[in-house]
């Protein structure tokens, strides 16, 4: 069962988990998405908060419906890379507010990412 997190409306957590499976290539341009009572059941929801999660989908541009058959993930070339910017442009902001909290300047936290990548990053290159 999927958890979820207090404070973020469910239909937005499902939107993300959809976009993250774009973005990792799970899904791909032209492939059909679960249907609304599918997804309704994976996540123990309930369909209308599915029929939500296509509609925002739909609103951003990254799907489309054909009546009857079922919702499409839009085959657009550069779709991924702007869904990769975008997630990417979060994830960056996130982590400088953060490490502002904690005090860190800009140096800093350029000195902490060069640390760990060369730790970390070139390990999975």
């Amino acid at each position: 069962m999927y958890k979820f997190v207090n404070g973020i409306p469910i239909y937005l957590q499902i939107v993300k988990e959809i976009k993250g499976a774009m973005i990792s290539g799970k899904l791909k341009g032209g492939d059909r998405l679960p249907s609304v009572r599918e997804i309704a059941e994976q996540y123990q929801v309930n369909p209308n908060t599915v029929q939500r999660v296509f509609m925002e989908l739909d609103k951003q541009g990254l799907t489309y419906s054909e009546r009857g058959i079922g919702t499409f993930v839009k085959d657009e070339p550069g779709l991924l890379e702007v869904l990769k910017n975008e997630e990417a442009a979060r994830v960056v902001g996130s982590f400088i507010v953060e490490m502002q909290k904690l005090g860190y300047s800009k140096k800093d936290m350029l000195s902490l990412l060069n640390s760990a990548w060369q730790k970390e990053g070139e390990q999975h290159d």
